[in-house]
């Protein structure tokens, strides 16, 4: 059974819903701007999830393995503000070798607040990059919605 916490796959996409918190925003009342890296983050992770690609999965390989974001492009609609009620959506765009690429965004009541690219790479703890073990790979590349870019 996988928590309603991990939100939710809706078509080619991830939805996962944030309420904004008093500790995300500046003194005006608006998130600032390194926290959606974390809302991003938080995004990715519950999507692979539920996709059934877990962290602790590669820690516990023979050659522990990791993700790391290799590049990350963001761009700035609208603010989002305490108390607001938005959804990280994620769409996986790209899977190759040891990389994938998602685009990713922030919404409020079907607005777009925020967008972004983002790659990541699986890496050795050396930091060096490695391929996904087969399995891994196969359910990334189960949902790739085709390559598009922002």
């Amino acid at each position: 059974m996988t928590s309603d916490l991990s939100g939710r796959i809706d078509g080619d996409h991830h939805e996962l819903p944030v309420r904004i918190y008093y500790e995300d925003t500046d003194f005006s009342g608006v998130v600032y701007h390194a926290n959606y890296l974390k809302y991003f983050e938080r995004g990715r992770s519950e999507y692979m999830r539920r996709i059934g690609v877990h962290h602790h999965q590669l820690a516990a390989l023979d050659e522990p393995l990791a993700f790391a974001v290799s590049s990350i492009n963001i761009r700035y609609l609208s603010p989002a503000r305490i108390d607001d009620l938005v959804t990280i959506k994620s769409r996986l765009i790209v899977a190759r070798g040891a990389s994938f690429t998602l685009d990713q965004w922030v919404e409020r009541d079907g607005q777009k607040l925020a967008e972004a690219q983002v790659q990541v790479v699986c890496i050795d703890l050396k930091g060096r990059p490695k391929r996904l073990p087969k399995d891994l790979q196969t359910a990334i590349k189960l949902h790739v919605a085709g390559e598009k870019t922002l």
